[in-house]
């Protein structure tokens, strides 16, 4: 027996919600005018609080509270239902449980409150920024791995756009008489990275932000100063005139040591909290299409890793991860697409001598990010429509691992060095090369 309601963002407060099927709510109307409440219908993501309350059928074993959950009411992030368990508002057999990881089994009854949002707040902070170039309009900064680029919940704090608003006005920001910046929740995955074109309530929490780098990626990001540099560069990105330039370490060496990778990326329907590259034609609402190009440039490990270059065509949600992921050379360091330290380890113990074994797992044991970095942006600045072009290094981690991995053997691709020799993105690259 399944319980659903919820009761907010309705014209008249008594007015509600009931499904025998979670997945119905959107469609499923009890009480008051149907085609009022249609139209006041609560979305999952909104401000509302949901009530489920459901007995677990037909399952083989046990599974995770948080997924079971999520498997019984569409439309909401599993970070918004982890943070309803952590705060004490679901109950498992009339006990109160707030690990997201208890399991589940046949026969458990679940009753659980799905919290209502609350709105959040981004608020200036001193925080130190690797800026490459500003002037007016626009703001090119070096992001360092770790850091989120705008606020989202479990990160309202210590982001890019904290930083920037301490640094400088930027459009689109609503501040209210204490100096912040309301925010409304959103998932990982609500938009693309690249040519961003929000509504009026996402631009009030990514304000000046027009595409998106990854948590643990590092690199290049430009940012917009004013209203006309925003719309300006959004539109760069959408016609895919924007140059950027990603290398990464992958475990293994793709094959060929070139080419490009044309398939569509969605949600992975196995891992919420990750996409994949799905082959075939593009569903609707599934998947997107996306396409990457790559090149080796280096050799790493005697085979065991390689240095590589990436350019997008398209910039969906962790596209070269997934994509790498795709072509059996997840990322080394990736632990969410495949680029464990264990499979790294196993790998490159093959392709390395014994006595440098000890080394490797020193190396890798100190990995804790995905080995990307975003090493060139070009664009037309939005005011004087001059072409202008920004790189920055790696990392000092990056280096580091790049480095070891050298020493236990390299071999560069010098035909694919003379092919891009003249393109200004690999005048700082070729530097790793001697």
């Amino acid at each position: 027996m399944v319980s659903l309601c919820c009761a907010s963002q309705l014209t008249s407060p008594s007015v509600s919600f009931f499904s025998r099927n979670p997945r119905l709510l959107s469609r499923t109307v009890a009480c008051g005018s149907d085609s009022e409440a249609y139209r006041n219908r609560p979305e999952g993501g909104g401000y509302g609080s949901v009530r489920l309350e459901e007995t677990v059928e037909g399952n083989s074993g046990k599974l995770r509270l948080d997924s079971w959950i999520s498997s019984r009411i569409s439309g909401f992030s599993r970070a918004r239902v982890q943070a309803s368990i952590r705060s004490g508002l679901v109950s498992v057999n009339g006990k109160v449980v707030e690990k997201a990881s208890y399991g589940v089994k046949t026969g458990d009854k679940v009753n659980c409150t799905i919290s209502e949002l609350q709105p959040l707040r981004a608020v200036p902070e001193d925080i130190p920024l690797d800026i490459v170039y500003e002037d007016e309009h626009v703001l090119v900064v070096n992001k360092p791995a770790h850091m989120v680029v705008h606020p989202a919940p479990g990160n309202t704090t210590g982001t890019l756009v904290n930083g920037i608003l301490h640094h400088c006005s930027l459009p689109t920001a609503g501040f209210c008489g204490n100096d912040s910046v309301i925010l409304s929740e959103t998932e990982d995955f609500s938009s693309d990275e690249e040519g961003l074109c929000y509504s009026s309530s996402e631009a009030s929490f990514r304000p000046g932000i027009v595409h998106r780098l990854d948590k643990g990626t590092s690199g290049l990001l430009v940012v917009a100063k004013d209203e006309h540099s925003h719309a300006h560069l959004a539109e760069q990105f959408k016609q895919h005139t924007i140059k950027r330039v990603y290398v990464s370490l992958t475990t293994g060496v793709p094959s060929p040591l070139s080419g490009r990778i044309d398939i569509p990326i969605g949600r992975d329907p196995n891992n919420r909290i990750r996409m994949a590259a799905i082959p075939g034609p593009i569903s609707r609402g599934h998947a997107r299409h996306a396409a990457s190009r790559y090149k080796v440039i280096e050799v790493l490990a005697a085979g065991g890793s390689a240095l590589v270059e990436w350019r997008l065509e398209t910039g969906r949600t962790h596209q070269i991860r997934a994509h790498a992921k795709y072509i059996g050379n997840p990322l080394l360091g990736d632990e969410v697409y495949g680029g464990t330290k264990n499979m790294a380890l196993s790998l490159l113990q093959q392709k390395t001598p014994r006595r440098s074994h000890s080394r490797v797992s020193l190396l890798l044991s100190g990995m804790d990010r995905p080995c990307l970095h975003a090493l060139a942006l070009g664009f037309l600045h939005p005011d004087t429509g001059e072409k202008v072009q920004f790189s920055c290094p790696p990392p000092s981690d990056f280096s580091r691992i790049l480095t070891h991995l050298r020493e236990m053997g390299s071999q560069k691709a010098k035909y694919i060095i003379m092919i891009v020799r003249n393109d200004y993105s690999f005048k700082l690259l070729l530097n790793f090369l001697h």
